[in-house]
């Protein structure tokens, strides 16, 4: 079974209160596994216009991202964010075909 990942873009607009998301979103990536490889830091966009803040987490599973997102516990994260930042979200499964290399 391929892994999971959330790849977000985001915008915050109330940094300080920004800070509940993030306390409270932990629950629910500790209790589905989430592990972040991307959270913030230097960035390029050579194509297109990405909000300000780009985020990639990777789950065990395809269905543990989805659990992770439709979980109480995240849902209580959600309630925190809003208002505090703007947000584009795709869940996708890891791809384990050929590779170029291959």
């Amino acid at each position: 079974m391929p892994r999971g990942y959330w790849v977000a873009f985001a915008d915050v607009h109330d940094p300080e209160g920004y800070k509940a998301y993030i306390a409270e979103n932990a629950r629910a990536f500790r209790k589905y596994g989430g592990r972040f490889l991307v959270r913030g830091g230097p960035r390029e966009a050579p194509e297109g216009s990405p909000r300000s803040r780009v985020v990639v987490i990777e789950f065990p599973t395809y269905q543990a991202a989805l659990d992770c997102y439709g979980s109480p516990e995240y849902a209580d994260a959600i309630a925190l964010r809003k208002g505090r930042s703007v947000m584009d979200l795709a869940i996708v499964a890891g791809y384990e075909g050929a590779q170029p290399s291959d």
